[in-house]
Order: structure tokens, then C-alpha cells, then sequence
């Protein structure tokens, strides 16, 4: 005889499994009301601070185009709660309109409310652009600063697709329409017009760092020929106006503006991300990760090492 079949025996069972049952409810509830009260801990903050702050925005590895990125610093313009804006730089540059981009944006910002930015192990070409966009610039006596200019980077492959007989042909509009190509080597007139764009760009960078660090253009031109520059070197060549982190910053900050250096600093960009479920029982017990770099194509205004 089965319990099924036995009435007076099923009836604990019953109990007990509806017991165990309720058991494991309160023991998931409490797991995630404690994972809440942690992710509201680590993310509210972030998102509804209480009372002035400053703002922080880190700029690091690859510099590219961004909208939600300058979505945000257009909310901070405009955002009564927020005092004075930091942007911690560490970056080998980017994209020439990643760089612009920024810049555009930074600047329209700094004409709301102070912004002062620092540099750390990095500062280089779009990098250096976003950080002539604020107020004043701090940098490490041994950061890399500068590599003012632009870059056209071109693979040929030609060689390697002759040994292997490989041999891609096309037709094109133009002579230069889809050129250079990697299957071949660069010809003197695709070199011709990319060195036009090149220019291009280059003769906007350096007049955007003469104009807004206060030195002549023949002074820019002598420092932009893409050389880098420590933070002690660049001070002297009016690159960057001291040395220093962020307590420099907060100094400069209550100095010029009488803004309180104990006021809260929040770090508002790259943005915190609502934590999955998953996230809020486990995301506390494990550091932050970041993203590795994207490969570039076309017009780079970038020093060569990789962020780290």
C-alpha cells in the first residue's frame, strides 16, 4: 500500500512539503530585499543626489562619437543640483569626431557652470582636445600630454594577395571612390586627397588649442607635430595650467567659484547600469569590468599605445 493510498499518512507529507515550500519563499525574499537594499545602496546615489554635488565624468580608452554621452552632459547643464563638474581624463584619443564631438559638448557645459579637468597616466590627441574644452587642466608631472594632430592609417595588402594569386577586382564611380583599398599600395593621387583631409582636420585642431590655451599659432604649430609631451614639459609650453589631480581641482574650484571642495562627488559618466535581476544577488560581491577597445577605421586623432 502506497502513501497515495493511505489518507492519515499523506496529510504530513503534505504539511511538510507546504512547509518547506514557504520556507524557501521567505529565504528567496529575503535574498532579494537584501539584494535591493544593496543595488539601491551602490545606485541611488547616481542617480537622485541629495543636496549640491560635484559631477565626475571619466573619459577613458577609445574616444568615438556618443550621443547618450552627450545627452548627459547637456542634462548636467542644465541640472541646478550640480555645482561644478570634474572630467578625470585617462585616454590615448580616438576618432577626429569622436574627439569634436566631445569637445563641442564640454564647452557648451562650461558655459553653465565650472568645469576643470585632470589628466592621469593620459592625455594624448582627441583626449587632449576634450580637455581644452574646460576651464582649467591638471595633469600628473609624469603624464603623457599632447600628440596634437591627425592620422590616416592605411594596410596594404597588395604583396600578400600577389603570392597568394589573389587578385580583387571592381568598378567604381570615381577614381577615388572606395580608395585606398587594401589590395593595393596607395596611389599619388588617393595620397593627394587624403593628405587634403588630413590637413583639414589638423589645421581645425590647432586652432582650437591656440585659441583656447592662449598661445599663438605659430607657438601651436611648433608643438603640433604629433610629438607627446610629459605633464612637467606641457606645463611650460602653456599645454596645461599646473600640476595636480583631483584635490587640485577641488582647490581651484573654491577659489574661483567658492564652491564648497566637501560637497559630494558623484560619478555620473560612464553611467552605472540597472543591475538584472541576477546582478542584484550577486553583482556586490564582485568589482567593476571594462570594455575592451574598438578597432578604428578612417580618420583617428589617437596616440598608438592602447588604454589600460
Amino acid at each position: 500500500m502506497s502513501l497515495q493510498d493511505d489518507p492519515v499518512e499523506t496529510i504530513p507529507v503534505t504539511r511538510a512539503l507546504r512547509r518547506s515550500r514557504g520556507r524557501w519563499r521567505i529565504f528567496a525574499f529575503v535574498v532579494l530585499a537584501i539584494a535591493l537594499v544593496v543595488a539601491l545602496a551602490r545606485f541611488s546615489p547616481l542617480m537622485n543626489p541629495v543636496g549640491d554635488v560635484i559631477a565626475r565624468v571619466t573619459i577613458s580608452g577609445t574616444i568615438i562619437t556618443d550621443p547618450e554621452r552627450t545627452a548627459l552632459l547637456e542634462d548636467l547643464a542644465e541640472d541646478d543640483s550640480v555645482s561644478a563638474v570634474i572630467v578625470a581624463i585617462n585616454s590615448p584619443g580616438g576618432t577626429t569626431a569622436g574627439g569634436e564631438e566631445l569637445y563641442a559638448a564640454l564647452r557648451a557645459l562650461a558655459e553653465q557652470k565650472p568645469v576643470v579637468s585632470t589628466i592621469g597616466e593620459l592625455g594624448a590627441s582627441a583626449a587632449y582636445m576634450a580637455a581644452i574644452a574646460t576651464d582649467r587642466i591638471y595633469a600628473r608631472n609624469l603624464s603623457i600630454v599632447g600628440s596634437i594632430g591627425v592620422y590616416y592609417q592605411h594596410v596594404d595588402a597588395s604583396g600578400l594577395f600577389e603570392t597568394l594569386g589573389v587578385d580583387l577586382d571592381k568598378v567604381a564611380s570615381g577614381p577615388l571612390k572606395g580608395k585606398p583599398d587594401f589590395d593595393e599600395p596607395i596611389s599619388p593621387q588617393v595620397r593627394d586627397s587624403l593628405a587634403e583631409l588630413v590637413d583639414s582636420s589638423y589645421q581645425y585642431f590647432v586652432d582650437l588649442v591656440a585659441e583656447r590655451r592662449g598661445i599663438t599659432r605659430p607657438q601651436t604649430l611648433a608643438l603640433a607635430d604629433g610629438r607627446i609631451l610629459s605633464g612637467v614639459m606641457a606645463i611650460d609650453a602653456g599645454l596645461i595650467d599646473a600640476a595636480g589631480g583631483e584635490p587640485e581641482a577641488l582647490a581651484w574650484l573654491q577659489a574661483e567659484h567658492e564652491i564648497d571642495p566637501d560637497l559630494d562627488i558623484v560619478p555620473v559618466w560612464p553611467r552605472q547600469r540597472p543591475p538584472g535581476w541576477l546582478d542584484l544577488v550577486l553583482g556586490s560581491l564582485f568589482g567593476e569590468t571594462g570594455w575592451p577597445g574598438l578597432p578604428l577605421d578612417g580618420l583617428v586623432s589617437l596616440w598608438h599605445p592602447q588604454a589600460r
